[in-house]
Formats: structure tokens, C-alpha cells, sequence
């Protein structure tokens, strides 16, 4: 991509060859529109944002973001800036909440940002002290999207530090919840570092034993025997102390709830295994184990780590309910003026301002104004809903139209956003893992494997003495220790995760496996919401019978509003530059007017038009054919007598009839949940070929819809959506899939995630889903057999220690064979 033309090379050249080439942005590389650039400038800017950001890093000698940015980056973005004051972030009950006082007067808190995509943010964020004086360090993360930000708050406020981030191109928000998170973190790290040294101790212990098997086949010197003997001893005791100390736990805690867990054998096989072969290294008699024993360890919490991230996903929902409302609110003052303050400081009673475009901080009833909301995020109506003083409005909603004041009547965990969230936290938590399938038969195994154990020390007891008894009930613990039992589920679903996030679907929970593999069989029931899942999410302009000068002067008229359907006409009109407009009213819930070149244009519904100057019988036709099409009349009309009609809807994806019909033979029952209106949701899903659907549907609604098909004797029930109005269904479901360009609180609640727009990945899913249960089955029905003839043959003393020694790990490779078995989808990418 070319720099931004200068200025003298556009007046040199040819107005064909000036109008082809692009002027590109000095900051992001994006073209500038027509109306932005000054040919008399020395750089040229496509926003505001992107100059304020060049000033800023020019200024403080920065310039190296952008060769970084250039290096790393594949697609650049426009700076973000928002231009606030933060001021909320000063307050006391924000400082209390969410800021650490360090020794030496230092404070320290999280902040989420905006923007961060690449290596390049990262750089330019963490040189904050070089663009703000008073921070002390910055430290970003780009998984996460957030900065640890430490600094001295006698010579800079926080307000400050989240400006300067923000002319950076990084719109702060609070981090609540970091305390939550950072302990998490913390977990996942003494997990990793687990598993990390009984890799190590495994690989190394296992170099000894080669010089051992070595030893024993062509000779070796007994003090070298002895040696590698206590080495290995060593390094053994050390994996069943420090990582292999897990199943120790988990066996005492199995024994004292009185429940057999699969730990129970493991705890078993690794302390008799460890006791015997330390008893055999100090005697200088008999095999030691530590070679199998510690690759068992690492093998069992390679398996338990991955059941480990399956499961973190029911301990982060409890965050959902801080991704659905503002961070802060505009309070209304005694003497008429506001003050911005953080939500944590917001009381029952006191009285808030949102602006237009703004987002409700918290639910209350209207006191002064009459607007419009958008409720689509909680409830998915995609069409704006009036509201009058003494009407109710929830957070996380969006203000369309005109200023209001709202009266709080609830804050925190009594809105009915935290409320979904809590219900999507309780269902999420209940799901069980296909990982712990293996505990369905864990009782049998471990009462089973016990028993021999018993019988084969004291029948080789009796038979020939206690040495050989104990050698060979050592033999059998060793042999049928269910690594290979625990390994094939968690193993299998590794390499499915890996080759679903290759088609494009993210799998979150396990779960989502077994519940997509055999539709047919347990009555699977797929509910389908309609906005942004089936539909595309976005209002656009479906059908035009309106002349292009026209459009344009709506377009002119509609750049003054907030409303969908007014970035819907303006999308429509195009690149060129609109007209000036002036002297715009605006009539909430009808429509707008205002003078373009000289003539008024008034753009709206049909019954706005119809009672300012009348419509003839063409246009009554036209209105009422979008209506028959399930779509949004918009009426534009000037004085000169021209009329213009708009048909506004959410298209259907391109993908949706050939994915409805897929599904359908694969034996989905389908139905269509959607917050629109129910004669929108039927006409839509006669169109597409879904035979049940329910519209007007609230998240209540939704969720309720999945257990009343639970009750009725559905198994499997998946949820597919894409906003928070999903999210509790979603959970209440055995899947939730979330669709590309979801809300972040759906994307948190579901079970799967696609990151390609439509929904033919779910085609991809079931597919995937019944090949690696197959697996699986193979993989257990393997183990199982296995530790059936292993368990025969030692408890009948046809198995030596060291052939129990090399058997045991190769159990587990075998698993791990059968786990990569190959799979191909028809519709591969």
C-alpha cells in the first residue's frame, strides 16, 4: 500500500489520474474521503482520531510505532480516540473499587482498551510513561486487550493517563473484576509449571531407563547400575510429590465423599508403584517403576490441563453482567448541571441524563423526555421501541432519539441484565464435560482393579511368599493404571478443537461434541434466533424506488440522526458528498425534516409523510408491497412533488437456506426463537424452511422455550445466536453457538464460537462431532480391552514388573494413535 499522495503530485496530475489514485491516510494507511482532504495541508487525515494519534506519537518520538505496525500488522484500523475526560475514574468509589495503593504512594489499576490488535499496540502502549509524565510503567496485553497501568497520583491524576491513552488511538474502560481474573491467572501458571517439570523429570527419567534396559541386555558395571538406579529413584519421588500430587488429593477427596473417581486407581498405581521400586532401588533387588510412573504423571495432567481450560469457562460468566452496561453515568445535579460519575458511585433514586446514542446505564423509569431505545441487545427487537416519561428502560439499552433523564429503580445485581447474567452463570456451571465420561464406568474400574489386586497378592502369597505376591500385585496396579481410560477423551477432543478452530468454529466446552454428533437418534432440537444469526445484523437498504438525488438529500437530512434506519439511507446513498442540510426537526418515532439546495425533504414513515402533505396511489402501492416483503416503509418526499419509497430490513445471510436445509438432513428439528415481531419470525422462517417459530420473544422467553423442550423429551437442544438476549438460552442448552460478529457477552455464554459469518459451519461441527465420537468410543472400547487382558495376565503372573514397566506407556501411545485418525469434511476449506 502506497503513503498518502502530497500535495503537489495531485495537482501534476491529470483529474482522471488524480480522481483513480487514492489519498491515503498519513496515520493508518486508509484512504481519506473525498470530503476530508486539504489539498493545501502537509498530511492528510481520514479522521480526527488518526491526526490527534500522529500529533501525539510525532510529538513524544513515537515515530517507530509505525514500522513495527507495518512489519506485524495485516489490516490497519482507524485511530479510536473518543475524546472524553474520564473524570469518573477520579472518583472516590471508583479509586476504592478498582485501584491498588502500592508502597511508596504508587497506585496501580487495570484498564480495558479499545483498539489493541497487534505487537505494535502493545509497543506503543507500554512507552505511556514517555507520552505521560507521572506513569511509572505500562504493561499490555494483548489477549486480554488491557493495560496494567502503574503511577504516582500526586503528579497525575487517573483521568489523565486514560486521556493519554485515548489520543493514542485507546478508548480506556475500567476493568472490574481484574482481582477474579488475575487469580485465575495465577492458577493456570502453578498449572502449566506442573505440567512443565513432569515433562522435564519424564524425559529425563526415561534417558536413564535406556541405559538401564541397555545395561541389562549387554552389561553394566554396578556401581553405574546402582547410580542410574537412585538418579531415577529421585527424579521419580520428586514427579509423584510435586505434579503428581493432584491425584493424591483427588484420590483423598473421592475416599471421603465415598465416591470412586478414577484418581482412586492412579493415587494407587503411583504410591505402590513409588514405594515398591524405592524399596527395590534401596535393596538393590527387583525392577523400579519411576520410568513408567513419571510419564504417567505427565500423560494424566496433559489430559487433566486440557479438561482444565474446557471447564474455565463456567468460572468467567460471572464477568458477563460487566460487558452489557456503561462503566460510568451522566448524574443529574440539583441545580440542572451533571457531573460523570463511575457506576459505583450510582444510588437507588438519583437521577441520570443519557444522551442521544447513548447507553443506559442502569434500569429506571423515565422521568423527562420522549425517545426511542434499542433493546436488541437484551431482547433482540431490531426495531426501535418509543418511549414516553413513566416508561421503563433497562440497562444496557440504547438511546435513539432525544435526551432523557431517567430515575434509577435498579443498579448492580437487581437489573435485569445481571439477572440474565446470573441465570447464564447458574446454567453454565451445571454442564458436565465430555471429559468426564470416562467417570461413568470409573466405579466398575476401580472396584475392579482393587479387587484383582487383592486376590493376586494373596493367592501369590500363599502360592510361593510375600515378595513375589507383592511383585506381581504391583505388576497388575502398573499395567491396568487407567492413563490410557483417563487419556482417550481428552485426547481426542484436543485434536477435534484443533481441526474445528482450522474450519473456522471455535469450541469452548467439550460438551458441544457429544451433543452435535447423532441429532437424529436423542430428538435434537436446533432453536435458531433470526437477527445477526440467520439475517446479516445490519439494516440495510433491501429495496429502492427512489431517484439517486433524491436519496442523497435524505441521506443530507439523516446525517443529524441516530436512528438504524437513518445510517441505513445514508449507507445507501453512497460515497459522493451529501448536500448541505439545515434547519433540521426532528419528530421522535416518525421521522425528520430539513431544508436541502433550497427545497425541504422530509424523510420518515409512511403516516409522517402521509399526514404532512399526502401520498397518491402508486406510492400507497409501493409502501404496501415492502410491507408484504416483512420490511420497514421509509417514505422520503420534497416540496417539488417527488416521492421516494424505501424498503429497510436485515437481509438474510447468503449461506442461510443451504445451511437450514443441511441441517434439517442431518435430522435437526428446527425452530426459530427471534425478539422481532411474530409476523416477521413466521414469514421468515416459511421462507428459509424452518416449520416452528416464535417471535416477540424475550431472553425469558427463549429460555424458557428450552426447558419446555427438555420437559417434552428433546436430549439435545443447541442454541444459535449471536447477541446477550441468547445468552441465558444458550446456557440452559447443551450448545451454545455463537455466530460471527456476536456481542462479547454471547460470545462469553456460548459453547462454540464460528469466526466465518453464516452458519454452514455448523454443518462443519456435526460432522466433526460424530467422527470424533467415534473416536472416542474406539479409544475407550481399546483402554478397556486392554486393561482386561493386561489385568488376566498379571493377576496370573504371566506379566513381570518389567514387562508391566513398558507395556503400561504403550497403552498410551496407542490411544494417542487412534485419537489422530484422520477426518476430512466434504465441505473442507
Amino acid at each position: 500500500m502506497t503513503r498518502a499522495i502530497s500535495t503537489s503530485s495531485v495537482d501534476a496530475m491529470p483529474d482522471s489520474a488524480a480522481a483513480k489514485e487514492e489519498v491515503l491516510c498519513d496515520h493508518c494507511d486508509l484512504p481519506v474521503p473525498a470530503g476530508l482532504i486539504d489539498p493545501e495541508a502537509e498530511h492528510q487525515f481520514c479522521c480526527g482520531g488518526c491526526e490527534t494519534v500522529y500529533n501525539v506519537l510525532h510529538g513524544a518520538g513515537l515515530e517507530g510505532y509505525y514500522g513495527i505496525r507495518d512489519a506485524v500488522a495485516k489490516d490497519n484500523q482507524p485511530a479510536a480516540s473518543s475524546n472524553q475526560n474520564y473524570e469518573e475514574l477520579d472518583d472516590p468509589a471508583f479509586q476504592s473499587a478498582c485501584v491498588t495503593n502500592l508502597p511508596g504512594g504508587e497506585c496501580e489499576t487495570e484498564l480495558l482498551l479499545e483498539g489493541m490488535h497487534c505487537a505494535a499496540c502493545v509497543w506503543l502502549i507500554e512507552r505511556l510513561p514517555r507520552v505521560c509524565p507521572g506513569v511509572v510503567e505500562s504493561r499490555a496485553n494483548i489477549r486480554t486487550r488491557s493495560a496494567v497501568v502503574r503511577y504516582a497520583p500526586d503528579r497525575v491524576p487517573l483521568s489523565r493517563v486514560a486521556q493519554a491513552l485515548d489520543k493514542l488511538g485507546y478508548a480506556a474502560h475500567p476493568a472490574r473484576g481484574a482481582g477474579a481474573r488475575e487469580a485465575r491467572r495465577k492458577e493456570d501458571r502453578r498449572f502449566l509449571i506442573r505440567v512443565g517439570v513432569a515433562g522435564a523429570i519424564a524425559g529425563n527419567v526415561m534417558l536413564l531407563a535406556i541405559a538401564l534396559y541397555g545395561g541389562a541386555l549387554s552389561g553394566i558395571d554396578e556401581f553405574w547400575e546402582h547410580t542410574l538406579r537412585y538418579y531415577s529413584m529421585g527424579l521419580g519421588l520428586l514427579s509423584l510429590i510435586w505434579p503428581g500430587r493432584v491425584f493424591f488429593r483427588g484420590a483423598i477427596a473421592a475416599l471421603r465423599t465415598r465416591t470412586a473417581h478414577l484418581d482412586i486407581p492412579v493415587a494407587l498405581a503411583l504410591a505402590v508403584g513409588g514405594i515398591w521400586g524405592s524399596y527395590n532401588t534401596l535393596t538393590q533387588s527387583g525392577e523400579i517403576y519411576f520410568d513408567s510412573l513419571s510419564v504417567l504423571v505427565f500423560f494424566l495432567l496433559v489430559g487433566r490441563w486440557v479438561q482444565h481450560r474446557q471447564q474455565r469457562g463456567a468460572a468467567d460468566q460471572v464477568e458477563l453482567m460487566l460487558t452489557l452496561t456503561p462503566t460510568s453515568a451522566e448524574r443529574l445535579l440539583d441545580d440542572g448541571t451533571t457531573k460523570r460519575v463511575p457506576i459505583e458511585a450510582v444510588e437507588l433514586g438519583m437521577r441520570v441524563r443519557v444522551e442521544a446514542g447513548g447507553s443506559i446505564p442502569c434500569d429506571g423509569i423515565i422521568e423527562q423526555g420522549t425517545t426511542q431505545v434499542d433493546n436488541a441487545l437484551l431482547t433482540g427487537e431490531s426495531r426501535p421501541i418509543p418511549r414516553a416519561p413513566g416508561d421503563e428502560v433497562i440497562a444496557g439499552a440504547t438511546n435513539l432519539g432525544s435526551p432523557i433523564v431517567v430515575t434509577v429503580s435498579a443498579i448492580g445485581d437487581s437489573t435485569r441484565a445481571a439477572k440474565l447474567m446470573a441465570l447464564v452463570a447458574s446454567a453454565t456451571a451445571d454442564k458436565a464435560p465430555i471429559v468426564q465420561f470416562a467417570d461413568r464406568i470409573a466405579a466398575r474400574f476401580v472396584i475392579a482393579v482393587i479387587v484383582l489386586a487383592t486376590i493376586t497378592l494373596t493367592f501369590w502369597t500363599i502360592r510361593a511368599d510375600l515378595r513375589t505376591g507383592i511383585e506381581f500385585a504391583t505388576a497388575l496396579l502398573i499395567v491396568t493404571c487407567p492413563c490410557a481410560l483417563g487419556l482417550s477423551t481428552p485426547m481426542a477432543m484436543s485434536i477435534a478443537l484443533g481441526r474445528a478452530a482450522k474450519q473456522g468454529v471455535l469450541i469452548k466446552s467439550a460438551a458441544a461434541i457429544e451433543a452435535m454428533s447423532n441429532p437424529a437418534k436423542l430428538r435434537g432440537v436446533m432453536i435458531l434466533d433470526k437477527t445477526g444469526t440467520l439475517t446479516q445484523g445490519k439494516t440495510r437498504v433491501v429495496r429502492s424506488e427512489c431517484e439517486p438525488d433524491l436519496l442523497q438529500a435524505a441521506a443530507a437530512i439523516e446525517a443529524a440522526s441516530n436512528h438504524p434506519l437513518a445510517r441505513a439511507i445514508i449507507d445507501a446513498s453512497g460515497d459522493a458528498p451529501a448536500p448541505p442540510a439545515e434547519g433540521i426537526t426532528q419528530t421522535p418515532g416518525a421521522g425528520i425534516e430539513g431544508l436541502v439546495d433550497g427545497r425541504r425533504v422530509r424523510v420518515g414513515s409512511p403516516e409522517f409523510i402521509r399526514g404532512s402533505i399526502g401520498l397518491d396511489e402508486s406510492t400507497e402501492s409501493a409502501v404496501e408491497s415492502v410491507l408484504a416483503d416483512g420490511l420497514t416503509p421509509v417514505v422520503i418526499a420534497d416540496d417539488q412533488g417527488r416521492v421516494g419509497v424505501l424498503g429497510i430490513g436485515d437481509p438474510l445471510r447468503d449461506d442461510t437456506t443451504d445451511a437450514i436445509a443441511a441441517l434439517r438432513a442431518r435430522g435437526w428439528d428446527l425452530h426459530l426463537c427471534s425478539g422481532d415481531h411474530p409476523e416477521i419470525a413466521t414469514r421468515l422462517a416459511s421462507q428459509v424452511g424452518i416449520e416452528h417459530a416464535m417471535g416477540g420473544a424475550s431472553p425469558e422467553r427463549k429460555a424458557e422455550l428450552v426447558r419446555t423442550l427438555r420437559e417434552q423429551g428433546h436430549e439435545r437442544i443447541v442454541m444459535v445466536g449471536d447477541g446477550i438476549n441468547d445468552a441465558a438460552a444458550m446456557a440452559l442448552a447443551d450448545v451454545g453457538i455463537a455466530v460471527h460478529g456476536g456481542a462479547e457477552a454471547a460470545l462469553q455464554a456460548a459453547d462454540v464460537y464460528l469466526t466465518a459469518p453464516g452458519v454452514m459451519p455448523i454443518e462443519t461441527l456435526c460432522d466433526l462431532g460424530s467422527h470424533t465420537m467415534k473416536t472416542i468410543r474406539i479409544g475407550l472400547v481399546v483402554s478397556l480391552c486392554y486393561n482386561t487382558v493386561a489385568a488376566s495376565l498379571a493377576t496370573a503372573g504371566l506379566i513381570s514388573a518389567l514387562i508391566a514397566a513398558i507395556i503400561m506407556p504403550m497403552s498410551s501411545l496407542s490411544v494417542v494413535a487412534l485419537a489422530t485418525r484422520p477426518w476430512k469434511h466434504k465441505g473442507a476449506r
